[in-house]
């Protein structure tokens, strides 16, 4: 193959189109948690996040409900994922060897925010949220009304099995916040002016984007590190529906999606799709809440 102009666009062209095909083609799951949130700038910083609002009888003026500032920041970072093709290759008309290379990038880049996003959750028992507590923690402060003191409020249970996660995703916020700056996109540097053709006779192709991901409500979280069993599961689900605001009045919490990793698949099977419990007994428990088991969390 002769390397002029024409045949590096018509290639850049053909690996894009590769490229496309495997990011379309490729499964993703981290949207069905995360709510995406777009950026224009280094940071954003989430001043609402914990804020609580209630409906209050209008007589007389209009009381202006004063929200606590939080100031929880989440800051971008650029990320990228580059090959390199030799000149040869191209020379030799070679290229098909390349192009399951440029699927993977295709793949990797559909992936990557559930990468992102499933590792947050993971070390949600140590990462930090916007009130300053490990995401999952069992000492939330709360404002109670009735005493007028903060009270301390669980979205976690003890254990030492592997860690599965009970979520409200129902609602326009989620529990993950995907925070996007710049989508990712697919480039190259293949001009014979650039120093990685002159110096090393490589042409290079690669995406890079900015993103972040960060933690939002965890009233709408409960992560576990006890047995995945009906009665942890029974217990995690009360204790979400039970959330309440910092003017005392119930959150509205619906756990609808439950994810594990691939070793507690049978047991999340058997806690929502088994039509009977381990003793026989009807599953009152059946299709209460979707089931994700994902390797993200291998």
């Amino acid at each position: 193959m002769i390397i002029n102009h024409g045949t590096l666009n018509a290639l850049f062209t053909g690996f894009k189109t590769i490229f496309n095909k495997a990011f379309e083609g490729t499964p993703s799951d981290w949207e069905k948690l995360a709510m995406i949130v777009p950026s224009s700038t280094s940071q954003e910083v989430y001043a609402w996040l914990g804020a609580t609002t209630g409906f209050r009888e209008w007589l007389g003026d209009r009381v202006i409900q004063a929200l606590k500032s939080h100031k929880f920041t989440i800051v971008n970072r650029t990320f990228e994922n580059t090959v390199g093709v030799p000149r040869e290759a191209i020379e030799d008309d070679q290229l098909g060897v390349y192009n399951p290379m440029v699927a993977n990038l295709g793949y990797d880049t559909q992936t990557f925010p559930d990468l992102l996003i499933f590792g947050l959750l993971k070390d949600g028992f140590t990462g930090l949220c916007y009130d300053g507590q490990p995401f999952f923690d069992a000492d939330h402060p709360v404002y109670d009304p009735e005493t007028k003191k903060e009270v301390s409020v669980s979205n976690v249970q003890a254990g030492s099995e592997a860690p599965w996660f009970l979520l409200d995703v129902s609602r326009p916020v989620k529990p993950i916040i995907f925070q996007q700056r710049r989508k990712f996109d697919f480039v190259s540097m293949t001009d014979k002016k650039d120093r990685n053709v002159f110096m090393q006779k490589e042409y290079v192709y690669g995406v890079d984007g900015r993103c972040e991901a960060g933690y939002g409500l965890w009233q709408m979280a409960h992560g576990s590190k006890a047995p995945l069993n009906t009665t942890n599961y029974k217990a995690a689900r009360a204790a979400l529906m039970s959330m309440k605001g910092d003017n005392g009045n119930p959150l509205g919490i619906r756990p609808t999606l439950l994810v594990c990793g691939p070793g507690n698949e049978g047991n999340g099977l058997e806690v929502l799709k088994a039509e009977r419990d381990a003793n026989g007994a009807t599953n009152v428990y059946r299709d209460t809440a979707e089931l994700l088991v994902t390797p993200w969390l291998a």
